[in-house]
C-alpha cells in the first residue's frame, strides 16, 4: 500500500515508517522539522529512512492546508497515519498558539486532505492518554468521560477526536484515533522523563521529581506501540455496523509504574544512583495513567511484550553509544 505519514521525522513517526518500509510498503513522509527539540535528532531519524527506495520526504507544515492539498500523490494514498503535532504538556503553558496551529488547524487540514482526495483514504491519527485528565478511573477505558482536560495539550487532542467524529459522520471518512500512553525507547524524545533522567543521572546531576514522586505512568515501549499502530494501519478496520466510521483505541502497557520505582529502574540499568530534588505537582500534570487495552486485544490481538526494565535497558544502551545531543530540551525534567 501507499502510506502518507505526517510527523515522519518524529519518534513514533520514524519508527512506524521504518516498519512499513520493511514490509515492502511505500511511504511518503511529511514533517516541518521544527526546533521544539534539536532538529539534528530528526534529521538522524530521516537519514535511516532515506536508505529505503520506497521512501520519499516532503518538508511541509501540515497547517498550511493549501500546500498540503497540492501534494501530487494526494489522490493515490491508501492510508494516512497522522502523527504530526506539537507535543508536550508543559510547553503548552509557554506557547499555547503553537498547539492551536499544529494540533487544531493541522488536524483540520488533514481531515480536508482526506475529504478532498479522489480516493478517500482511511485516516489513523494520534490522540493521547492526556485526554483522560484526572477524573477517569483506572484502568482508563475508551468510553470514559473525557470532557475535563487539565492541560491545553489534552484539550487540543480531545478536540481532534471530536473533529474526526464529525468528519466521519459528514463525509464518511473512515478514521481511527490512537490514545498513546507514554511511549519511550531508543531514538525517543529529549523532552521526556526517561531521556532527561537518564542523561542527568549519568552526568551526576540532580533530577527534579514532581509531586514528591507520588505519580504513576503507564510506560509503553516503542516496539510495542509500533506493533499496535501497524496492526491498525494495515488491517481491515473493525467498526460497529450502523455507526459512524470512527473508533478510538488505547495503546499502552496496562502496567502503571510509580515514579520512584521508575527512577530506581533507571538506576539499575545505568549503574548509577540518582540525586533527587522533590518538588510540588506541576500545572497540567495528572497523578496516574493506566490503559485499558482490552479493545485493542479483542480487535487486533495486541499484547505488549517489553517490560519496563528491558525497555529502559535498551534505551540506556542506545543513549550511551548512539544518541544525538539535544541541547536545552535535556534540562526540562519530568
Amino acid at each position: 500500500m501507499r502510506f502518507l505519514v505526517t510527523g515522519v521525522a518524529g519518534f513514533i513517526g520514524s519508527r512506524i515508517a521504518g516498519a512499513l518500509l520493511g514490509d515492502g510498503h511505500e511511504v511518503i513522509g511529511l514533517d516541518n522539522l521544527n526546533a521544539y527539540y534539536d532538529p539534528a535528532l530528526k534529521q538522524a531519524r530521516l537519514y535511516e529512512l532515506q536508505a529505503h527506495e520506497n521512501f520519499s520526504f516532503r518538508k511541509l507544515d501540515i497547517s498550511d492546508h493549501e500546500k498540503l492539498l497540492g501534494l501530487p500523490e494526494r489522490d493515490s494514498i491508501d492510508r494516512v497515519i497522522h502523527l504530526a503535532a506539537q507535543a508536550g504538556v508543559r510547553y503548552s503553558l509557554e506557547n499555547p498558539f503553537a498547539y492551536a496551529q499544529s494540533n487544531l488547524t493541522g488536524h483540520l487540514a488533514m481531515l480536508e486532505f482526506c475529504r478532498r482526495a479522489a480516493k478517500v483514504p482511511m485516516l489513523v491519527y494520534a490522540s493521547s492518554s492526556s485526554v483522560y485528565g484526572d477524573d477517569a478511573v483506572a484502568p482508563f477505558r475508551e468510553d470514559a468521560n473525557v470532557d475535563r482536560p487539565v492541560s491545553l495539550y489534552a484539550a487540543t487532542k480531545r478536540a481532534d477526536e471530536l473533529m474526526s467524529q464529525a468528519y466521519a459522520k459528514l463525509y464518511d471518512i473512515p478514521q481511527i484515533g490512537v490514545r498513546f500512553f507514554t511511549v519511550y525507547g531508543p531514538w525517543g524524545r529529549p523532552d521526556m522523563a526517561y531521556w532527561s533522567f537518564t542523561d542527568r543521572i549519568l552526568r551526576g546531576e540532580t533530577i527534579r521529581v514532581f509531586n514528591g514522586g507520588k505519580m504513576k505512568r503507564d510506560f509503553t515501549y516503542i516496539a510495542d506501540a509500533v506493533a499496535g499502530l501497524k496492526a491498525i494501519a494495515t488491517r481491515r478496520a473493525v467498526f460497529v455496523e450502523g455507526q459512524r466510521a470512527h473508533k478510538l483505541y488505547n495503546i499502552g502497557h496496562n502496567q502503571p509504574v510509580e515514579l520512584l520505582k521508575f527512577i530506581e529502574t533507571i538506576e539499575e540499568v545505568t549503574g548509577k544512583k540518582a540525586r533527587m530534588a522533590l518538588e510540588p505537582m506541576q500545572p497540567g500534570d495528572v497523578t496516574e495513567t493506566c490503559a485499558d487495552i482490552s479493545r485493542m486485544q479483542a480487535d487486533y490481538g495486541y499484547e505488549p511484550k517489553v517490560s519496563l526494565k528491558e525497555g529502559l535497558q535498551q534505551f540506556a544502551d542506545w543513549f550511551k553509544t548512539q544518541r544525538v545531543a539535544a541541547g536545552p530540551a535535556l534540562r526540562q525534567g519530568y
